[in-house]
């Protein structure tokens, strides 16, 4: 792997976070106990805020001028969108005849992950590299974590009361709204003052979104290790779900390719289609996911299958976007 590809991988997040992601994995199969409720440590707490803070932030990072320049290419977002939100999890569903065997919980935090909205760093530095539309993917990534408030509680609503989920669809959208919609309303309200302030401390800013979505996946895997939610999952079978997520990625870069040729999309509205309709945020399914799987022992089951796409994705899509990049260089040579 040459430097220039490591380069770019850590600026599309697989860097030292990811390495911290996996670390947490192991301290809560080490140290189960301090995961839980009944922990010193007030990990919940600190999460609830740290959430509603990370939301706030981010709308205070949202540019009104670059959504309002992103509006004007509709026919590019709703097929980022109708993908993001409506053909990942058709796909999922087409392999719900294993909702009721041993591999439930993974089935659900499978369909979970179809369901999330689109990332917004990773997607964003990946079109980037690889010359397509910045600004069209800047609006996507965006309007994607909003409109994923409303849709993924609707789309899990048909699962979570059989998987010991939050009892009231109603109630799920209030606290998502609470905890993630308002902040970012609230945030992007103050943009005019706070956003400059915002753009000047982004990497710290960074470094203590990530500080939140490490407390949220250890005490969800410290729950499910403690209550032994693992026990039936051997590590051949995670490696074959690893395997199956790097499928499912590399399935939906294909459709979304096939997709926007057959529609004649340019190549740099290809690109940002590819990226934005195929990545899934981890950040939304950790926040979601303490609000719509209130069992905190499932938690972290069904957070396996998306923290493993995760991986996958900047993996996989980085390579992908080194590959296009080379492709745009080879052709404007020839011209």
């Amino acid at each position: 792997m040459n430097k220039k590809l490591i380069a770019q991988l850590e600026k599309a997040g697989f860097n030292g976070f990811f390495l911290a992601l996996i670390l947490m994995v192991v301290l809560g199969w080490l140290f189960p106990f301090y995961g839980t409720e009944h922990s010193p440590i007030p990990f919940s707490s600190i999460t609830t805020y740290g959430v509603s803070l990370i939301f706030f932030f981010y709308g205070v990072k949202l540019s009104p001028a670059q959504l309002k320049e992103g509006l004007s290419n509709w026919k590019l977002h709703m097929l980022i969108q109708s993908t993001t939100f409506v053909f990942f999890p058709l796909v999922v569903l087409a392999f719900s005849f294993l909702l009721d065997g041993e591999y439930e919980l993974l089935w659900l935090g499978t369909f979970y992950l179809a369901a999330l909205p689109s990332t917004v760093s990773s997607s964003v530095v990946m079109v980037s590299i690889a010359g397509g539309n910045l600004p069209a993917a800047i609006f996507n990534a965006s309007i994607s974590s909003i409109i994923g408030v409303f849709i993924t509680p609707l789309w899990m609503s048909s699962f979570i009361d059989e998987t010991g989920g939050a009892a009231d669809l109603n109630d799920v959208v209030i606290k998502l709204c609470l905890q993630v919609l308002v902040p970012v309303i609230l945030g992007f309200s103050l943009h005019k003052w706070l956003g400059n302030w915002a753009s000047r401390f982004k990497n710290e800013l960074r470094y203590f979104d990530q500080f939140i979505i490490l407390l949220i996946v250890y005490t969800a895997f410290a729950e499910s290790f403690y209550g032994n939610m693992f026990r039936n999952h051997s590590l051949i079978e995670i490696i074959l779900l690893g395997m199956l997520m790097l499928g499912f990625f590399l399935v939906m870069v294909a459709f979304m390719n096939l997709l926007s040729n057959l529609l004649k999309f340019s190549r740099e509205d290809r690109i940002t289609i590819i990226f934005c309709g195929s990545k899934k945020s981890l950040v939304q399914g950790a926040v979601m996911g303490k609000v719509l799987f209130p069992d905190p022992r499932a938690l972290g089951v069904i957070l396996l299958p998306l923290m493993l796409y995760h991986a996958l994705q900047l993996l996989a899509g980085s390579a992908i976007a080194q590959r296009l990049a080379a492709q745009d260089k080879a052709i404007r040579e020839r011209v």
